[in-house]
């Protein structure tokens, strides 16, 4: 299951629908915010009853750190495994690439929570 908090869907509207990211991905700000909506339907909702920070050096970072802390997430997924990584370790979540995340779910040896 994948998890989700306010923060990062708002920073993830924030940034898609930016003029220059419109642009380069052929959508209307209307057209990103359904596929964002329809992302919010499937996800589950994370609400942050504790927040961790600091723990890392960006704190851009901290919200996805934190969603997958108060979420009990066992895996998180990011192209940022060099900074998120060992912060999520100390939580006892595992940090790697997307690809690798995915290949890891197609094996036979994969349980979610």
């Amino acid at each position: 299951m994948a998890l989700a908090s306010v923060p990062p869907m708002l920073e993830y509207e924030a940034v898609l629908t930016r003029p220059e990211h419109l642009a380069e991905i052929g959508l209307t700000a209307d057209e990103v915010n359904e596929v964002l909506d329809a992302l919010a339907a499937v996800v589950e909702q994370v609400p942050l009853r504790f927040h961790w920070r600091p723990q890392l050096g960006d704190p851009n970072d901290e919200m996805v750190l934190e969603t997958a802390v108060n979420g009990s997430a066992d895996r998180l997924a990011t192209f940022n495994v060099r900074h998120l990584g060992p912060a999520a370790r100390r939580f006892g979540i595992g940090a790697a690439r997307p690809g690798a995340i995915w290949r890891e779910m197609q094996g036979a040896g994969y349980e979610t929570k």
